[in-house]
């Protein structure tokens, strides 16, 4: 039992004393880090825009995408999944006129608005995600 006792008064000991070492470590790096204020160049405009055609991104130009449109989503069941049939209504957590997401490869890239061209639904384009967003998030 003494043994025992002894052990957990050397096991405090070092803790307090790894404590004091940590503890002393932090002070002094507060002491010699010295916050300066950063030199920075104003930025200007030089008329300079992201060009699209990079000869990096010819390559990849012609290469087929897949880009759908996403009215709402939903969570169900498996069992309510095949209890489904025609005639079934699935509600989705959008509210009509809510404008769609448009995606392509399952990445957001604009929202829009159902349109009808030439018997065909289509979609304007009301919000369109900036270029270097979209090659972002295709990484």
């Amino acid at each position: 039992m003494a043994d025992e006792d002894n052990q957990v008064e050397e096991e405090v000991a070092v803790d307090s004393a790894e404590e004091s070492a940590v503890e002393q470590d932090w002070q002094e790096s507060e002491q010699r880090t010295a916050a300066e204020p950063a030199n920075l160049e104003e930025l200007r405009d030089e008329g300079r825009r992201v060009n699209t055609a990079t000869p990096e991104l010819d390559v990849i130009l012609d290469i087929p995408v897949s880009i759908s449109m996403e009215v709402g989503n939903t969570d169900i069941t498996i069992r309510n999944l095949l209890q489904l049939n025609q005639g079934s209504v699935i509600e989705l957590d959008r509210l009509a006129g809510e404008p769609l997401d448009v995606r392509v490869n399952g990445t957001l890239i604009a929202h829009g608005e159902v349109v009808v061209v030439n018997d065909k639904f289509g979609i304007r384009l009301t919000d369109v995600v900036s270029p270097s967003e979209r090659i972002k998030k295709l990484r």
